[in-house]
C-alpha cells in the first residue's frame, strides 16, 4: 500500500496517489514544509509509485520496483547538495542530459532535487530552463524547508503541495510501534515541533537534553555555587546551545502551565535575553554564568 510506513499528511498521501491512479501528473512538483517532516520519503514513494509497471502501485516486485529498491533504476535520480552546502551547476547540468534520455524501464523518468534551495543562481537559473520545456516523460519533484530561498520563476512553474509537521498523537504512535517511547520525554517531542526526523536525531542526544530537566531541578532545591559546578551540559555545548535554551524554556512554559506561577513566566524571560546575547557573539562563559544566576534568582 502507498505511503503506509510514512505517517502524517494524510490528505497529501490522498492527492499523490489519485494523481498517479488517475494518470493526472505534472510535469514539477515543489514539496515544502519544514524539515525533518518527511519530505524526501513522500518524494521518493511517490517516484517509485509513478515508475511502478503494476496494478496497484507501488508493486514492490515488477521489474521497475526491484531496480528501484536496489537503487539501480536508470529513470531515477535524486540530486542532493554536493558538499552538504549547495547544489552547484554541473549536477543540474548532468541531470539535464539524463533527462535529455528515453526513459529505459519505465514509461516516465523522475529527477528529485532535495533541499533544492540550496541551489546556487546559476544551478537554479540552468534548471528553470527545463521546468520551462520539460520532455513529456518527465516529472521533477524539488523539496524544500525554506521556499522563500527559490526563485519566484521556478516557484510559478511547479505544482506546491504544502507538508505540515506531525501532530504529537502521531508521533507517540510511531514511537510505541518502534519501541522507542520510553527513550523519549514529552517535552522532548514538543522541542521536536512535529518533526520526526528531529525527534529522532534528538535521542541520539538526549543524554543533554536529560541533563538539561535535572539541572533545572537543582535551581530550585541548591545553592548558586552548587548549580555553576553541575552545569558542565550547558558550558560544554556551545554549538548546540541555542537548541537547549530552546529546549529549557519548553521545561519551564510546561511548569507554568501546571503551577501558574509568575517567576517560570519571568524565567523564560531570562533564558530569551541569554540567547539574544549568545546570538550577538557576547562571552560564552560570562553569559552561561549570568544566566544560571538570574534563574537561581528568580527561582529563590
Amino acid at each position: 500500500m502507498a505511503f503506509e510506513n510514512l505517517i502524517g499528511n494524510e490528505k497529501n498521501k490522498e492527492l499523490l496517489k489519485v494523481a498517479v491512479k488517475d494518470h493526472n501528473l505534472v510535469h514539477s512538483y515543489l514539496f515544502t514544509g519544514p524539515e525533518g517532516i518527511g519530505k524526501d520519503l513522500f518524494a521518493k514513494e511517490f517516484a517509485q509509485m509513478i515508475l511502478c509497471a503494476g496494478d496497484e502501485k507501488p508493486c514492490h516486485i515488477c521489474k521497475s520496483c526491484i531496480e528501484f529498491l536496489g537503487e539501480s533504476h536508470p529513470d531515477f535520480m535524486i540530486i542532493k547538495p554536493e558538499d552538504g552546502k549547495t547544489i552547484k551547476i554541473d549536477q543540474v547540468r548532468f541531470m539535464q542530459e539524463k533527462i535529455a534520455e528515453k526513459p529505459v524501464t519505465s514509461e516516465k523518468k523522475v529527477y528529485i532535487l532535495s533541499q533544492s534551495e540550496t541551489m546556487t543562481r546559476e544551478a537554479a537559473n540552468s534548471l528553470l530552463k527545463t521546468l520551462e520545456e520539460p520532455p513529456e516523460y518527465a516529472v521533477i519533484i524539488l523539496t524544500t524547508s525554506n521556499e522563500s530561498k527559490l526563485l519566484t520563476t521556478i516557484k510559478s512553474r511547479c505544482i506546491k503541495i504544502h507538508f505540515t509537521p506531525i501532530p504529537d498523537e502521531k508521533i507517540l504512535e510511531y514511537l510505541k510501534q518502534h519501541h522507542l517511547d520510553s527513550e523519549i520525554t514529552t517535552n522532548m517531542i514538543k522541542q521536536a515541533g512535529g518533526s520526526l526526523g528531529k525527534l529522532l536525531k534528538m535521542t541520539e542526544e538526549k543524554e543533554q537534553y536529560l541533563g538539561i530537566e535535572n539541572l533545572l531541578k537543582q535551581i530550585e532545591t541548591q545553592t548558586i555555587t552548587q548549580v555553576w559546578s553541575q552545569a558542565e551540559v550547558l558550558y560544554q555545548a556551545k554549538d548546540s546551545i541555542i537548541s537547549l535554551l530552546e529546549y529549557m524554556v519548553i521545561v519551564f512554559d510546561q511548569e507554568l502551565r501546571k503551577k501558574d506561577n509568575l517567576c517560570y513566566a519571568n524565567a523564560i524571560t531570562i533564558i530569551e535575553q541569554a540567547k539574544q546575547r549568545i546570538l550577538a557573539n557576547a562571552n560564552y562563559d560570562m553569559t552561561i554564568d549570568d544566566l544560571l544566576l538570574k534563574l537561581w534568582e528568580e527561582m529563590h
